[in-house]
């Protein structure tokens, strides 16, 4: 496979917290229609290399590409409209569930999208929901609805890579299995990939086609 083919690579990428590496020289390959699953035992720092692969924090060394093209070459917005980080305990703005999916569309960078309800109501019947679920304040929800708006809110910009951190970890074992097909479809559309870490390998193994086992830093 050439160099073009890839979505995402990453090479030589370093995390140093105070002083204290946590792990150095990670290098990945992400494929178009592809879910990595990130390893590990906890506090090795998975959530990080995700967030520094969505350049929410800084690249210490190494560099990162999306299609053959540096985070700069792109400009920084435009490329995280196409690689989209999701917390495990993802920011909930005030107002209503359809005020939070609408504020993405008040961007600059966005200003050529239009917010299409049909849509959404589409997803959310399939993960067991109906348009009330969007009335409720923000503010009011479930760590697990909290999870199921963000994961709409990103879904209907469009971008091209998911890095998504424990992304059903509040949900129950129905919504956790809708919620899985759901971004099984989504992947099915052409140049999509994902990221992916969680502590149920079991999840891992269903939904990943590879795994990279993040290693922690040994002097």
């Amino acid at each position: 496979m050439t160099v073009d083919s890839f979505l995402l690579q990453a090479t030589g990428l370093t995390c140093a917290i105070a002083g204290r590496r946590l792990w150095e020289n990670v290098s990945l390959d992400l494929r178009p229609g592809e879910v990595l699953g990130l390893v590990s035992p906890s506090g090795t720092g998975k959530t990080l290399l995700l967030r520094q692969l969505g350049l929410l924090d800084s690249v210490q060394s190494g560099r990162i590409k999306f299609r053959n093209r540096t985070p700069a070459q792109w400009t920084f917005p435009v490329y995280r409209t196409k690689v989209i980080y999701l917390s495990q305990r993802p920011t909930i703005f005030p107002g209503t569930g359809l005020a939070n999916l609408q504020h993405p569309f008040s961007l600059a960078v966005h200003h050529q999208r239009t917010f299409d309800l049909g849509q959404i109501q589409v997803w959310l019947a399939q993960l067991g929901r109906t348009l009330d679920f969007l009335e409720r304040p923000g503010t009011e929800l479930s760590g697990g609805e909290a999870q199921i708006l963000a994961l709409l809110r990103a879904l209907q910009l469009d971008p091209h890579i998911l890095l998504l951190d424990e992304p059903t970890a509040s949900l129950d074992a129905a919504t956790t299995l809708a919620l899985e097909r759901l971004l099984l479809q989504w992947l099915q559309q052409p140049d999509k990939a994902c990221i992916l870490t969680s502590h149920d390998l079991s999840q891992i193994q269903r939904l990943s086609q590879s795994q990279l086992n993040l290693q922690p830093f040994q002097p």
